[in-house]
């Protein structure tokens, strides 16, 4: 732990990357092989679950500290940051050796089964002998919240330099359902054993918004494949050695959400991953997101469900044929190969279609398919080089995505709640409504698009304009208008509007604006597709 602790010190000492590359290849080359296997876990986002409730860590570090329970929570509010408040308030000198990152973990996994009273024992007994940094960084990955400013795409390059395993290879070798407890460094990293990597998807190739101006300038229409953006699930199918396995861009195996899948294992051959976007499609029309949603949070899938939200894998892209890896070869070559697959069976059953790749000889003829994006059900376009490789994750340069100008619709701030971190004492999380019969209807949350003075600006209006207080929430007096942009927008039964709208966030304080000028809930039904 002592270790690790001092990695995540220097690594949050710095923004430079060559310099967190380089602190992380040492720690793998010098940390025991078992506990390099669970920083490369927490590093990718590969958390033990939570064993204890926050609210027992907050009285028992109160307890500890010696101080009373509402001091220790206006503490923690000033802080903003539950792990360094709790560090902070029962800080110790760290003098008996600390336990290994491995042993720590595995004891806080071994905890979620035992009493309450277990727990505080172990808890504060590691409270009492680890040193701020350490107890700030056990904290952390006691409250399952460990993040830190390293991406994995970073992780994965130094663990590249240390093990001298190719970045691409490594990043393969790391995707999927493994956890430190099904798995060893020697396995999973160094001598991979090929039958563990049946299921295993590739990493994701991503997308970078266009730079409008500087590109289109710059580049020649003609030598990009365009495609549209469609809204759903991106997926990886696999299909090796008789199964099919299906996977979300988040690394969830979700295979079970959609038995529907399973007749293409019969369909296409062995050795084949498609890369595809996963949308609902009944009776020839492209549904809506929020149906998806509907198939992900079941846990078992009735026949009722497949038949009121069918879906289709729209394929855009061919990762591996005949178990033949075609990731370096061009996106033409890729294509074609796909097209040529999909073409050898035609069937009204199968859930499987072809994405339509455009090719136009300039940017004019682009533009006016983007405007189509909202006739044909995507959320804009894609536009990816011909000859361009599948890279992994996010790279500029081959990949870009050109999405449909936002929708917006003006709206009332009637809640607010605190935020988080250092954001703690100020009120950033919005709540807005629009009017619906001389009534203010909420209908969408959003915390992003102010600047940090127009926060400032907000928190002080809500804390003089409050009409009442529900926890960290407080009802404000209904005065500013606010724009709110959106993605999309859906029909909600669970939504007291009715409305479901897609990744609001503010577009621009409306000071121009009487609340009595911000618009209804008829206005906003009528963007419904």
């Amino acid at each position: 732990m002592r270790r690790f602790a001092t990695l995540v010190k220097m690594l949050d000492a710095t923004n430079k990357t060559n310099k967190k590359v380089d602190t992380l290849t040492q720690y793998f080359k010098e940390a025991p092989k078992k506990d390099g296997l669970w920083a490369v876990a927490l590093l990718s986002h590969r958390r033990p679950s939570r064993p204890v409730t926050t609210t027992l860590m907050r009285n028992w570090a109160a307890e500890l500290a010696g101080i009373p329970k509402w001091l220790f929570e206006e503490s923690y509010h000033i802080v903003g940051d539950l792990a360094e408040a709790i560090a902070l308030l029962t800080q110790k000198e760290g003098g008996v050796a600390a336990p290994s990152l491995s042993a720590c973990i595995e004891k806080i996994i071994i905890l979620k089964s035992q009493t309450d009273e277990e727990k505080k024992q172990y808890i504060l007994s590691q409270w009492k002998s680890l040193n701020y940094f350490e107890s700030f960084v056990f904290n952390k990955i006691l409250t399952g919240g460990f993040r830190i400013g390293v991406s994995q795409k970073l992780m994965t390059r130094a663990l590249s330099r240390a093990v001298n395993v190719d970045e691409k290879i490594l990043a393969h070798r790391l995707m999927g359902q493994w956890t430190p407890q099904t798995t060893s460094f020697e396995r999973l990293i160094l001598h991979p054993n090929p039958e563990d990597q049946i299921s295993q998807p590739y990493p994701f190739f991503l997308a970078y918004p266009i730079e409008e101006d500087l590109f289109f300038k710059k580049e020649e229409a003609d030598q990009w494949h365009i495609e549209h953006k469609w809204d759903g699930i991106r997926a990886q199918l696999i299909l090796r050695k008789g199964s099919h396995f299906l996977w979300s861009r988040g690394e969830e195996l979700i295979t079970d959400k959609f038995p529907e899948l399973e007749v293409l294992k019969n369909l296409l051959p062995r050795g084949t991953v498609i890369d595809a976007e996963l949308i609902p499609f009944k009776n020839g029309f492209i549904g809506n997101f929020q149906d998806l949603q509907k198939r992900i949070g079941r846990k078992t899938v009735s026949k009722k469900l497949q038949e009121d939200i069918p879906i289709v894998l729209m394929a855009y892209d061919l990762l591996e044929l005949d178990g033949e890896d075609l990731r370096e070869k061009p996106l033409w070559e890729r294509q074609e190969k796909l097209d040529v697959l999909l073409k050898k069976f035609k069937s009204s059953d199968c859930p499987l279609l072809l994405s339509k790749v455009y090719r136009f000889k300039n940017w004019k003829a682009v533009r006016l398919e983007r405007e189509q994006a909202n006739k044909k059900r995507s959320e804009g376009l894609m536009i990816k080089h011909k000859e361009a490789p599948y890279g992994v994750g996010r790279q500029k340069g081959s990949w870009w995505k050109w999405k449909s100008d936002p929708k917006s619709i003006d709206a009332v701030l009637t809640y607010a709640m605190r935020g988080h971190g250092r954001r703690t004492n100020l009120y950033t999380d919005y709540t807005f409504a629009l009017w619906e019969k001389g009534e203010l209807v909420t209908f969408a949350k959003a915390y992003s698009g102010l600047t940090d003075i127009e926060i400032k600006k907000l928190d002080q209006f809500v804390k003089q304009n409050t009409l009442d207080r529900f926890g960290p929430v407080r009802q404000v007096t209904p005065q500013l208008v606010f724009e709110i942009a959106f993605e999309g927008i859906a029909p909600s039964s669970r939504h007291k509007s009715g409305i479901a709208v897609r990744f609001p966030r503010i577009s621009r304080w409306r000071h121009d604006k009487k609340i009595e000028e911000a618009n209804s809930l008829d206005d906003l039904k009528a963007m419904l597709p």
